[in-house]
């Protein structure tokens, strides 16, 4: 949704009134945007809740009379109204709704309840639904399905995005069975927000974890949605889309069912900037389940929901946490993992952490495959980690969403019909949707909801307080960057870089990234340099050519690369650095033409990078982090001296006292640290983390990331330290430098690796010990016969964050081996 550009001197008070105004209006028409279709009928009626439907019968959805009106011959008691179930749009042919929308996301909701119809046997009704080109359903048989849960009723909700003005569902009689009609009962659409892209979706897949995105247009169905530890939250009771939140309990696996609870009468749940209302209602938040008071029996078992699901699909799991109970009001007093289909989805959860306190919402995306075929059961456990120490042996949910993703086929959603219960007297197959025959209840789900304008209010918050807060050294109000609290940087015009480019000759591109194209060009009459131009449809922007520029500004080293100058002029963002001759590292590693370097220059690169970003650790007043360390950001100049570049997504700490920076994960792929990944914790023992699985990649000359292999290789940090366990790890090293490196070096530098990418930063070197022994490394390949070399133990044993200021071993007494820091005036 665009927003007009405000003026400035419109306050965020006066946003937030405006708004909050709006969203009073919007609530008395809380149904603009809806649709309730009653099939079947000619008038208007109301359901049990008070919401009026519309007959399909000369509406303006149904622009002929195809089909039969015809009414339910039966009313089940547990049908929790006769609006839209008594009666149904019978089909014979094919035939098309076409519903005016606006574009955008939206719930659609068909309503099923099989049973006969005049002259119509159920169990001839096979058809399929599709809109546009995406299948919903098909060969559905509603009977069937109905039958094998023992189900009255059924409700399927879609989650679609629609990029036109038109939804149109299509009803069409599976093709493959004699005499076979289609019917529906109720047709239900809810305009909502985007409530499924978010940037830490996590893809669990076998022993390795990855982020995980998704088309915006990617369709979704609803399998389940549980108020865990709580009763059903009605859907006039949710937060504005009419979702049913069952009760969880009926899918707890065995009899460890854990306890149940409510929060403490004095917390009060509160929303958090990232779980804007209408994510889930406060009472799912308001109750949970955890495993109980008993450390030792927690320790035994492990809290489980088997949830049956359609193989081949790929589904998107979210859990809803909120700790609402003293005394959990730190973090590391209760962690926990999380396992989907027995892969570890995530270790050290810690909720506190998570959401920011006591009573403060929170979730977390997870995506796994189903694999098999027909219906397969999806096994969801929480067990205590006690790796933290934690002060509970315990964990806790509060809510579960489980959605199917669009595929496994392109444009499909489909899943096929449950077998029938052979034992009508067994505990029937649950799936999703329904509702038990012959008992009150609920529907799954009925539409509702308004939220839009919540996205409004946050959205506009944010960009007042932005426009409030952002701050640097090297801006003024316009943002255009300040030339003289940048003197050592020059201000470059449009047309001077346009003239040192050859107005962006493609010929002169020598680097392809995330923020645009890297040419190499010439100034001042033949000064060769690199220009790096921010790509107009690049996801980065204005925030990481800020940050580069103030990072780059302020800070000098010799092995960080030098930012000459920049342009910004003509809505152009572009960056001038010094000429590295030789490229990226990852240039002489794999895939390329180079010749490949020698171990020893491999361990020099090593050590000029564990430099750089060691003075960006402790040589600055409060210290920075990388945030993005791999081998295409270690750059190399004529002399193959090693330059950390690329600081678009660096981070400075906010007080020299901090241990973490909370933030969005950012990076790439494959170099994540999993604590960062995972709790948005990022430390200095980030970078290290990224730093180690470096050092396997130069060890190796592969992608940190290899699809192509098998999946116990493809992650080459999971596979070194695999081999590394073995005593194998030579038997993947570089063929090229195999037989340079001598035991001694390989020993330690093999040994430092491992330690680097540790799961718990609390058990990585700084970057202070990492370039102390790589230091080490190089002198033991230069002088294999060294004695008095102490153990690796002693080697790798120091973890302090404040740089060191002697010599940790015995070899370094003979000559200085620590990295000296390069100040600003030593440029």
């Amino acid at each position: 949704m665009a927003f007009p550009t405000l003026p400035i001197t419109l306050t965020c008070l006066t946003v937030l009134v405006f708004l909050s105004i709006a969203m009073a209006a919007a609530n008395d028409s809380m149904d603009s945007g809806l649709v309730l279709l009653n099939c079947g009928e000619s008038k208007q009626d109301n359901d049990s809740s008070g919401r009026m439907w519309d007959g399909d019968t000369g509406s303006k959805f149904m622009t002929s009379f195809k089909g039969v009106a015809a009414n339910a011959s039966y009313q089940d008691p547990s049908l929790p109204s006769m609006v839209p179930y008594m009666s149904a749009r019978i089909f014979t042919s094919n035939y098309t709704y076409s519903f005016p929308v606006n574009p955008g996301r939206m719930f659609l909701r068909l309503y099923f309840y099989p049973i006969s119809y005049g002259n119509y046997t159920m169990s001839d009704a096979f058809f399929g639904v599709t809109l546009g080109n995406l299948v919903l359903l098909n060969s559905f048989n509603a009977s069937q399905t109905a039958q094998a849960a023992n189900y009255a009723y059924l409700v399927r909700e879609f989650s679609v995005y629609i990029s036109s003005h038109s939804l149109d569902i299509t009803f069409a009689p599976s093709a493959h069975q004699n005499s076979s009609y289609a019917f529906v009962n109720g047709i239900e659409i809810v305009p909502t927000p985007d409530i499924f892209t978010t940037a830490d979706t996590i893809f669990v897949h076998h022993d390795y974890i990855a982020p995980f995105t998704f088309a915006a247009n990617t369709g979704f169905q609803t399998m389940y949605r549980f108020n865990v530890g709580g009763q059903a939250i009605s859907p006039e009771n949710d937060s504005g889309f009419y979702r049913l939140w069952a009760d969880d309990s009926p899918y707890i696996f065995g009899a460890s069912s854990g306890v149940t609870y409510s929060k403490d009468n004095n917390v009060t749940i509160r929303y958090t900037p990232v779980v804007p209302k209408y994510i889930a209602p406060l009472d799912v938040y308001g109750t949970a389940r955890s495993m109980g008071p008993t450390a030792q029996v927690n320790l035994n078992y492990n809290l489980t929901w088997i949830l049956p699901v359609d193989a081949g699909f790929i589904y998107l799991l979210r859990f809803h946490f909120c700790e609402i109970q003293y005394p959990i009001t730190k973090e590391n007093q209760r962690t926990f993992y999380i396992y989907i289909n027995n892969q570890t989805a995530q270790w050290a959860m810690d909720v506190i952490s998570l959401s920011g306190g006591l009573g403060r919402t929170s979730y977390r995306d997870y995506i796994i495959m189903a694999r098999g075929s027909g219906q397969v059961d999806m096994w969801i456990a929480l067990h205590p980690d006690i790796s933290t120490k934690p002060c509970y042996v315990d964990a806790i949910l509060n809510g579960l969403e489980v959605f199917k993703l669009q595929g496994h086929e392109p444009n499909n959603l489909a899943g096929i019909n449950p077998p029938l219960q052979q034992n009508p007297d067994a505990e029937p197959k649950r799936v999703p949707g329904g509702a038990r025959k012959s008992k009150s209840g609920l529907p799954v789900a009925i539409a509702g909801g308004f939220a839009l304008m919540l996205i409004a209010l946050f959205s506009m918050c944010v960009i007042c307080r932005r426009k409030k807060v952002r701050k640097s050294s090297c801006k003024t109000n316009n943002g255009h960057l300040n030339h003289p609290a940048c003197d050592l940087l020059r201000q470059f015009s449009f047309s001077q870089i346009q003239i040192a480019t050859n107005d962006f000759d493609e010929e002169l591109i020598i680097g392809r990234g995330g923020f645009g194209n890297v040419y190499s060009g010439e100034i001042d009459g033949g000064t060769k340099v690199a220009i790096k131009r921010l790509n107009q449809e690049s996801q980065q922007g204005s925030h990481e050519f800020q940050a580069e520029i103030e990072m780059l500004c302020n800070i000098r080293h010799g092995h960080l690369v030098s930012l000459i100058g920049y342009c910004q002029d003509n809505n152009e963002m572009i960056l001038v650095y010094d000429y590295m001759a030789h490229g990226t590292l990852r240039e002489h590693l794999y895939n390329t033409q180079n010749s490949p370097l020698s171990w020893r220059r491999r361990l020099e690169i090593c050590i000029g990078a564990a430099r750089g970003l060691h003075y960006l650790h402790t040589g600055t007043e409060t210290g920075i982090i990388h945030r993005d360390v791999k081998t295409s950001n270690i750059l190399l100049d004529e002399r193959f001296m090693a330059k950390v570049s690329d600081f678009g997504l660096s981070k400075a700490f906010p007080a020299i006292d901090n241990t973490h920076v909370s933030t969005a994960v950012k990076g790439t792929f494959g170099y994540f640290d999993p604590e960062y990944f995972l709790l948005r914790r990022l430390t200095k023992k980030s970078d290290v983390y990224s730093f180690g699985v470096m050092l396997f990649e130069i060890l190796c000359a592969r992608p940190v990331i290899n699809t192509e292999l098998p999946d116990e290789q493809v992650s080459l940090r999971d596979w070194a330290l695999y081999c590394q366990e073995r005593g194998v790890l030579e038997e993947i090293v570089d063929p090229c430098v195999k037989d340079e490196i001598t035991p001694e070096c390989f020993s330690i530098f093999a040994e430092l690796a491992e330690k680097c990418v540790a799961d718990r930063s609390m058990d990585r070197p700084t970057m202070g010990d990492v370039l102390q022994n790589l230091e080490v490394a190089l002198r033991l390949q230069d002088n294999n016969n060294c004695v008095g070399r102490p153990s690796s133990l002693q080697i790798i044993g120091m973890h302090s964050d404040k740089p060191s200021t002697h010599s940790i071993i015995s070899v370094a007494a003979q000559g200085e081996i620590f990295s000296d820091i390069i100040h600003l005036e030593g440029r």
